[in-house]
């Protein structure tokens, strides 16, 4: 008996959302997605009942890429739902699983099922430490004296809603990938992310933001040219660093815009493979191969893979009387030596920049030791994971071929098969998949180095421009199809 028949009973009967049975019109699909939407906003300011004061952020500078409110009833956010993945893309690659996806429906299901199954599990591996080691969510000492209960008691009381949070999200995901417009987690991030651009903007302390948080990048600029905000001498490197990066943050204003533009480039750059239709004459069409072919969705699983190392040593931290030098020190919940320190992610420039004042008091060759790793883990980590992802995902040669395929297309010159059309994306699509993954990995590197409007990390802001342009081209194909039925039938 294999693993699958085992498993099986288990896996199938894992609660999941119907499938519309037809055609969803594109307004109620809008409908579906911003009613979810708005339901994770409210979420997350729901905030945990019987949480007590004091605590910190787990996933402290990962926080925009998975989405969710620390402290609140979202507090894992799409954490499990990204692990899950990261734990079936490893399965899959190594072709553990024994799952044929494309061509057996009832591998399909059991595939759903567990990456379900996978997500409770996450949430329970990733939620327990966050309640019961350390004091990441301290418990409310009144509350439990109120209740009678004791710390143990509110402590569970904490877990199971960040746990009911965490199944939460992964239904309002399916939801929108069934009922809706784009996926989910892609819009959670989006919202998450624009959150923090619009606050780094345009945030005002005491009227739209607490009082000491740093104001918007546009009052600061109106204060500085109505003389209420101080700055050094402009002609001192004092007054230049406070205009690049401090104060005036012209850096991470022009990062935020390059980023921007070279994501929509990247996004139209592509290779054409004509195609034909041997049954229709004149029946012509390309099959576009982008330099970003996988998206640059895999990068929240190496961001995560890294989110789940520092978590880890956050752990260790808070539970080791005296944790090991050479295994990492902390300060403040930041690494500053140790294995977790050359494992933790640039953030921003103050990371980096001790010619500058920054770097934290470590020395120059750790600060470049630290942005090698980092610079190697992401471009290594993004073209292998989104190699992955692309067989996972169906989107390599071969399943491409098969679809090309079945949709009665052929390459012009070529035998009418699917090996000849397999053959032809084979001598594009590995190469653009590893030189379009290294480069999402370069970019998101640079940008946090940089630095960004708002603090946002540089992968978040990949994420949300190049989820947001997918976005817009999926709109304008749903109300493409919505003008012309006919489409509907032609894209299947």
């Amino acid at each position: 008996m294999s693993w699958k028949d085992t498993a099986e009973p288990v896996l199938t009967r894992m609660p999941s959302v119907r499938r519309p049975q037809g055609h969803v019109p594109f307004k109620r699909k809008l409908g579906w997605t911003v009613g979810v939407l708005v339901l994770y906003f409210f979420l997350t300011n729901v905030f945990l009942f019987g949480l007590g004061t004091g605590g910190g952020d787990l996933f402290g500078q990962f926080r925009s890429i998975l989405a969710g409110g620390q402290g609140t009833v979202l507090q894992l956010g799409i954490g499990p739902i990204v692990t899950a993945s990261i734990v079936l893309q490893l399965l899959g690659g190594a072709d553990l699983l024994g799952l044929d996806t494309q061509n057996n429906p009832r591998d399909q299901v059991l595939y759903q099922g567990l990456q379900k199954f996978l997500v409770v599990v996450m949430c329970i591996l990733t939620g327990l430490p966050m309640v019961f080691a350390g004091d990441f969510l301290p418990p409310s000492p009144d509350l439990a004296q109120s209740l009678g209960i004791g710390l143990g008691g509110v402590r569970l009381l904490l877990f199971a809603q960040i746990f009911a949070g965490g199944i939460l999200i992964l239904y309002m995901d399916e939801v929108i990938s069934k009922w809706g417009v784009g996926s989910g987690i892609g819009l959670f991030i989006i919202a998450g992310v624009s959150q923090r651009l619009i606050g780094g903007l345009a945030q005002i302390p005491g009227f739209n933001a607490p009082s000491g948080t740093s104001a918007g990048i546009i009052p600061t600029w109106i204060g500085i040219l109505l003389g209420n905000q101080s700055v050094p001498p402009l002609l001192t490197p004092e007054g230049i660093r406070a205009l690049l990066l401090g104060v005036g943050q012209i850096v991470p204003i022009l990062t935020t815009i390059g980023i921007f533009v070279v994501v929509v480039y990247a996004e139209s750059v592509r290779i054409e493979i004509p195609l034909s239709n041997a049954r229709v004459k004149g029946a012509r069409g390309r099959f576009p191969v982008k330099l970003i072919y996988a998206s640059v969705l895999p990068m929240i699983l190496v961001r995560a893979l890294q989110a789940n190392i520092q978590f880890l040593g956050r752990i260790l931290n808070a539970q080791l009387a005296s944790m090991p030098a050479w295994l990492g020190s902390y300060s403040q919940g930041s690494p500053t030596g140790g294995l977790f320190y050359f494992l933790a992610p640039v953030r921003d420039p103050n990371d980096w920049m001790w010619f500058a004042g920054g770097g934290g008091g470590n020395a120059p060759w750790e600060i470049m030791m630290r942005i090698g790793v980092d610079l190697t883990f992401m471009v290594v980590g993004g073209a292998i994971f989104a190699i992955f992802w692309v067989e996972t995902t169906d989107m390599g040669p071969d399943a491409t071929a098969q679809q090309i395929h079945n949709s009665g297309m052929q390459i012009p010159g070529f035998r009418q098969n699917v090996r000849s059309i397999e053959r032809v994306l084979e001598q594009y699509i590995p190469q653009v998949t590893v030189i379009g993954g290294a480069l999402v990995g370069l970019l998101a590197v640079m940008a946090n180095m940089l630095g960004t409007i708002g603090g946002v990390s540089g992968t978040g802001l990949l994420l949300t421009v190049s989820i947001t342009y997918k976005l817009y081209e999926e709109i304008a194909e749903e109300q493409l199809m919505e003008m012309h039925p006919m489409m509907r039938q032609m894209f299947g």
